[in-house]
């Protein structure tokens, strides 16, 4: 891992970006780990989850060494409040894909055939309301340079915009999903029903999280 410092000494953005690396490394193992339950492959589940659970540390670990080190000048190019805020829900981010995850560890859960198909598109939609966000962070140093205004500013409003829009339709894929889990409840056991909710509700927070970190870079473009 580079250091901190150096990192720093090319913008307090590059930081911020290093650590949103991170945590895309861990969002990406979750289509591979949904794929592991299809097949019942418990073992690559538990694999899988190991190497989330270490990638969530090292973004852990860059988060801390960013906190400690971010300036406290007043020359900051952007608000030091409006960029620990926007780590921060970049942490949540990678705690929520090891959350899933380690929920996936805890009983050998299967895929439900009532759900499946809900559950995949629900999946496919967090992913890419995070991806949204994941190049709305990856445009930071183009608005910088070009003072938050501009194509550029618009190319990330236009972003935003998609990111929310997603996170919406995400939420009414959830709210199927939810009706579907509830018509099974005489059908399968309190622990399986309640693993899924907290399954559900972890995939979920991508999205959420996704558009409240768009929303956070929205209020940095608007007090430049």
């Amino acid at each position: 891992m580079r250091s901190i410092l150096s990192l720093f000494s090319r913008s307090p953005i590059t930081p911020l970006q290093a650590h949103m690396e991170k945590v895309a490394e861990c969002v990406k193992y979750m289509k591979p780990l949904f794929k592991a339950l299809e097949d019942k492959d418990y073992k690559l589940i538990e694999e899988i989850t190991k190497t989330i659970s270490k990638l969530e540390h090292e973004a852990d670990l860059l988060k801390n060494d960013i906190r400690y080190h971010l300036p406290k000048s007043v020359f900051l190019p952007v608000d030091r409040g409006n960029l620990l805020d926007i780590l921060a829900i970049q942490d949540h981010i990678a705690d929520s894909a090891e959350d899933a995850a380690i929920v996936l560890t805890l009983r050998n859960l299967e895929m439900l055939p009532e759900f499946k198909d809900d559950f995949n598109e629900f999946l496919d939609m967090n992913l890419r309301a995070f991806e949204g966000a994941h190049q709305v962070i990856g445009e930071f140093h183009e608005l910088l340079e070009s003072s938050f205004g501009g194509v550029e500013a618009q190319k990330v409003n236009s972003l935003i915009d998609e990111v929310s829009h997603l996170e919406h339709e995400v939420d009414l894929i959830q709210r199927k999903l939810l009706k579907k889990l509830f018509s099974l409840e005489d059908k399968i056991s309190y622990a399986v029903f309640y693993a899924w909710m907290q399954i559900f509700e972890s995939i979920g927070d991508l999205s959420n999280a996704s558009e409240g970190l768009s929303r956070r870079v929205r209020t940095t473009l608007e007090l430049k």
